[in-house]
């Protein structure tokens, strides 16, 4: 394959990476929390029941935020059943999965957790069944000092401090017929109006993100994002968008090709937000919050049929799963001016990274391109020139074969490089156009024997990161080869 160019410029600058993009997300769904994270009868409990060697392994991605509990389980749930003596609070029959939820792990369990493994709390307010001076309530209970009936609530459940929520989501999808409490977008618009006026009048710090379209082939897409950003105005922080990405038709150049799409989504979403800020004519405009996103479409178990923690959409990822992560995670990289924040949904069992079976934990294909990012992700998204081949998705449109986004860090470079050729090796160079590359400092390469190839509680290292020492540097430049179907990230030492 004829070699492909990519050239930057430490001048041309998209805005800093907000870490905040390597989030994640923890739904009381199938086995993500009973069963994933939380699990007192584990051999690997720890003192607050939750599964060590599933931390272990998830601190390795380096996630800074976490958002909880929904999903759609969030437009059902109603905090305070799950606070308080275990033993009092109640088991109910939860609607969104049709499980049933014994709420053993709740806020004050979240948010220990959280304060463990260095992540943000992000919690959704339940929207759809729930009502706005509910959601205010769920904020005074969670950030104001003692002295009033929530916050003394949170003191006998043995938090004096306020748990300190910074990010709070207002309702999941309510754009869905699917949701709870699923209403127009005007009614949305009115009711999160409420909530957030409430929400920030109890804790004026605190940022909100409203609900946008859940998803680009809907009916609501574009015109409900409008609708909402022009009532909530500047109570609005951040407006959120969902995207759940597959291969149902086994045409894995297509398949590959994603990434314009996801492009484009971020693209027009930003648009309705610039829209939106013109027409107020105000200085505040609402940044974009992806705060569910994966691969899903191999697994559509969703009935819970009254279990209690229900095995539901446990998919196993292969390797072309995981170069499409690496593409969500480059589209964050390359839109950094207003992609603010991410959530990898979900984190353990559910469409997740990371599966258990009894007392194994597994780590999915999936795994490795984030945290081969997520380990580079400090610095300035630079704008990246991609001179080479292309190739036309069947549905997706043209791309280049090769998918890049960079970071310009203090002296150094960091560089992503995916090859979606399903043949070929790719013949990559990587030029500074004012500075010069010295040498490689690390670099990583993720492949695998087969594009449907995939790890296994019997073989788990089928698709794993391996040092990549095929990097040579010429004349101030980087080249290397990249295996078809393959995902490179490297840290460059600049003059």
């Amino acid at each position: 394959m004829k070699r492909t160019t990519v050239t930057l410029h430490t001048k041309f600058r998209i805005g800093p990476v907000d870490p905040r993009i390597f989030g994640g997300f923890l739904e009381h769904m199938g086995r993500a929390v009973y069963e994933g994270i939380y699990d007192p009868e584990s051999a690997h409990a720890d003192a607050d029941g939750c599964r060590g060697d599933v931390l272990d392994v998830l601190r390795r991605l380096k996630m800074t935020t976490m958002r909880y509990p929904g999903g759609n389980f969030a437009s059902g749930y109603h905090w305070q059943d799950g606070i308080g003596p275990r033993e009092t609070r109640p088991t109910v029959r939860e609607l969104a999965w049709q499980s049933i939820e014994r709420n053993h792990f709740g806020t004050d369990e979240y948010v220990r957790l959280c304060r463990k493994m260095g992540w943000s709390p992000m919690l959704t307010v339940n929207l759809g069944t729930g009502t706005p001076e509910e959601a205010r309530n769920w904020v005074e209970y969670c950030n104001c000092p003692t002295g009033t009936r929530y916050a003394d609530m949170r003191t006998l459940n043995g938090s004096e401090e306020p748990h300190a929520v910074k990010l709070w989501c207002l309702g999941n999808e309510m754009d869905g017929r699917w949701q709870l409490g699923h209403v127009p977008a005007g009614q949305y618009a009115i009711r999160a109006q409420q909530a957030a006026k409430m929400m920030k009048d109890t804790d004026a710090s605190i940022e909100l993100v409203v609900c946008g379209s859940s998803g680009i082939g809907l009916e609501s897409y574009m015109e409900w994002d409008r609708q909402v950003l022009e009532h909530l105005g500047d109570l609005a922080d951040y407006i959120s968008l969902h995207r759940y990405v597959g291969n149902p038709n086994e045409d894995t150049p297509d398949y590959l090709a994603i990434t314009s799409s996801i492009d484009r989504q971020i693209e027009e979403m930003d648009a309705a937000c610039r829209f939106i800020q013109a027409k107020r004519r105000t200085r505040k405009r609402p940044y974009l919050c992806f705060d569910e996103w994966n691969v899903w479409y191999k697994n559509h178990e969703t009935d819970g049929r009254g279990k209690i923690a229900p095995h539901l959409i446990e998919e196993v990822y292969n390797l072309e799963d995981a170069l499409v992560v690496a593409g969500f995670l480059q589209s964050f990289i390359r839109h950094a001016d207003v992609v603010k924040i991410a959530n990898l949904a979900q984190i353990v069992n559910v469409i997740a990274p990371v599966l258990t079976r009894g007392d194994q934990v597994l780590v999915q294909s999936i795994f490795h391109p984030f945290e081969m990012i997520s380990k580079r992700r400090d610095g300035l998204s630079l704008r990246v020139v991609i001179d080479g081949p292309s190739y036309e998705g069947a549905t997706n449109g043209r791309v280049h074969y090769i998918d890049a986004s960079a970071i310009l860090g203090d002296g150094e470079l960091h560089v992503f490089l995916t090859n979606r050729n399903v043949d070929e090796t790719a013949e990559v160079c990587v030029a500074v156009a004012d500075r010069a590359v010295l040498s490689r400092k690390n670099a990583e390469l993720l492949t695998g024997p087969a594009h449907r190839a995939a790890n296994s509680f019997e073989e788990g290292n089928v698709i794993e990161a391996t040092p990549f020492e095929n990097v040579e540097i010429e004349d101030g430049q980087a080249r290397c080869e990249l295996p078809p179907l393959s995902f490179v990230a490297m840290t460059l030492n600049l003059n």
